[in-house]
């Protein structure tokens, strides 16, 4: 089936049951399959009417929430390509991603969006409707080619409902469906097409390894522009029946959790990295007996964690500690995260090791997976039934993946995307004679075949002496300190690895505080003498302790006062770290690194 036909599969199986928990008034409110297709198929029928035909491009900029949704159905139904943008994208990057995909109609979400896209109406060719999800973010706009949703949805009204019926047969499952653009992590953005069969394909291949039914109910956080939160999260969750609620905005998330009380949810490493850091931060600020107990109860979490990760019992005393931590403080953390979580799955960058055996020994299991944009995502994925941690998991059943001799993944399946659009050049490129997929990633499957993932190809680091450094890992070694918010390594052809850190600045104020060191702004507070000396101590120690070769620890460092900024394009909107740009913009800092000798 292609992605509306499934979805109206689904609706005449589940009319009358719960589909989306929406925010409103300050309370969730229950949306079933009936009202979301009935709004969903007026959108595509106003598209029809005014004009749209399958294949034509139609875009939307918003975070992510139920109107995204309904639009994205609408527009599939009516046999258009969506093209989803990220609402941090400037107005020049939307203007580009509009002109390069040819888009006629654009939806976004709120004032902000419609602020920065009115003018794009006027200066991109083609470009002939605004459709706003909140109506009063246009009041006082009186243009015929600016509308709300329901104003869109009213118009549909008007048109023959059988078009939805051509519309829905017409369509073949290898139609291209959405057009995704990458965030440019490596470059500029490339168009990916992704048809009805790769996504469905990934989706049933997926399904296939959990179990995930109209019981279970997801909290969506991640942008539904990313493909991992829109097909795991969104046409997977359609697919089985589970209710989707939306999560406000990623700063809420953790009230929502409670709110929602979700069974599954789909993340990023960068979540449990802060949840981790929300649990020792709030302890650091009980009182002496709650912080000692909590601090004592993550230092068993770590313990444990490493013996459940080998499926070994735990010896009894650390049985007994584990059973008195879970009592006082796991179990408390698992109801911060509504008390019925299942699993979550983590994907998009890798995620630690320790983090994942400590929330294991926490009872909360996450299951890691990889995956591109170019395969929809899923490539390989721990499971329930199988599962190991330091891994990604088996790759999925319907897939053949392959390494190449210098070490590269290779896949092919029918998840796998037809080409770039408009790009036959890059398509090529990426592709072997024999039609493999190279996903520039290296990687290695051990002898259970479970897919381990060293670095990106182009991220490898090779020392002036020839060795060769995995950034990812050693970052992620870097980052379980609670000191220690984010790091970047350093030094391809160098004669030694060097690191951007960005500090825990919560952390490292209370350090400040504990050591009676004075500053007037963080950058004089990272400058600090003995600052500077504690991060040198405490990286050398966590190196050490992690028992890295001599050649892939950090030996100098840049200590930033500052976060790594999404509005200079340093961070993509899934949080994951554009290298290039980073080093454009503190190459001055980090050379200097080795001036000094």
């Amino acid at each position: 089936m292609t992605l509306p036909q499934m979805i109206r599969e689904r609706h005449d199986r589940w009319t009358h049951n719960r589909c989306f928990l929406v925010k409103r008034g300050g309370a969730y409110h229950e949306v079933t399959w009936s009202e979301y297709y009935t709004f969903a198929t007026r959108i595509a029928r106003a598209l029809a009417g005014r004009g749209i035909q399958t294949g034509d491009r139609v875009a939307i900029l918003s975070h992510s929430r139920y109107e995204w949704a309904v639009a994205d159905t609408g527009i599939l139904t009516a046999g258009a390509v969506c093209v989803p943008l990220y609402p941090s994208l400037t107005r020049p990057e939307v203007k580009k991603l509009l002109e390069r995909s040819g888009t006629r109609v654009l939806f976004v979400s709120d004032h902000e969006q419609v602020e920065k896209c009115l003018p794009l109406l006027d200066e991109v060719e083609g470009l002939e409707l605004l459709v706003v999800f909140e109506p009063e973010a246009i009041q006082g706009i009186d243009r015929p080619d600016v509308v709300s949703l329901e104003a869109l949805a009213a118009r549909g009204d008007d048109v023959d409902g059988s078009v939805v019926d051509e519309r829905l047969a017409a369509l073949k499952p290898d139609d291209v469906a959405t057009i995704i653009f990458t965030s440019g992590t490596t470059g500029e953005p490339k168009g990916v097409m992704l048809t009805h069969r790769n996504i469905t394909a990934n989706v049933e291949a997926s399904l296939a390894e959990f179990d995930i039914g109209p019981n279970d109910v997801h909290l969506a956080h991640l942008p539904l522009a990313h493909i991992l939160e829109r097909m795991a999260g969104y046409y997977l969750m359609l697919y089985t029946g589970a209710t989707v609620g939306y999560a406000e905005s990623i700063q809420t998330v953790a009230d929502n959790f409670g709110e929602v009380r979700p069974t599954v949810a789909v993340s990023v490493p960068r979540i449990f990295e802060k949840v981790y850091a929300g649990v020792q931060a709030k302890a650091a600020e009980a009182p002496a007996p709650v912080r000692m107990l909590t601090f004592w109860a993550l230092k068993v979490a770590r313990e444990a964690g490493e013996v459940i990760a080998r499926k070994e019992p735990l010896p009894l005393g650390l049985k007994i500690k584990h059973a008195v931590a879970d009592r006082i403080v796991f179990s408390k953390i698992r109801h911060r995260l509504g008390g019925r979580m299942r699993f979550f799955i983590s994907g998009g960058a890798p995620l630690s090791p320790e983090l994942a055996k400590a929330f294991l020994a926490m009872g909360i299991r996450i299951y890691e997976g990889y995956g591109l944009t170019e395969t929809s995502p899923v490539i390989a994925v721990n499971t329930p039934r199988r599962w190991k941690i330091g891994t990604v998991g088996p790759v999925l059943s319907n897939l053949e993946v392959r390494i190449a001799d210098d070490g590269e993944i290779l896949v092919k399946g029918p998840s796998v995307f037809p080409g770039y659009f408009q790009d036959e050049e890059k398509t090529r490129e990426v592709f072997t004679s024999d039609g493999f997929f190279m996903t520039g990633d290296i990687g290695e499957l051990d002898r259970e075949g479970f897919l381990r993932i060293t670095d990106r190809k182009k991220d490898l680091i090779v020392t002036a002496g020839g060795k060769n450094v995995a950034p990812q890992k050693v970052e992620n070694i870097l980052k379980m300190s609670k000191y220690i918010s984010e790091a970047m390594l350093y030094g391809d052809k160098k004669k030694f690895i060097s690191a951007l850190i960005v500090p825990d600045f919560e952390w490292l104020k209370r350090y400040a505080e504990l050591k009676g060191i004075s500053y007037s702004s963080l950058k004089d507070l990272v400058a600090h003498p003995q600052v500077q000396d504690f991060y040198h101590r405490l990286i050398q120690e966590t190196q050490q302790k992690a028992q890295l070769a001599s050649y892939e620890s950090v030996k100098k460092f840049v200590l930033l006062d500052h976060e790594f900024a999404a509005n200079q394009g340093e961070v993509t909107p899934t949080l994951k770290m554009r290298r290039k740009i980073i080093t454009e913009h503190y190459r001055k800092e980090l050379e200097a690194l080795y001036e000094e000798g």
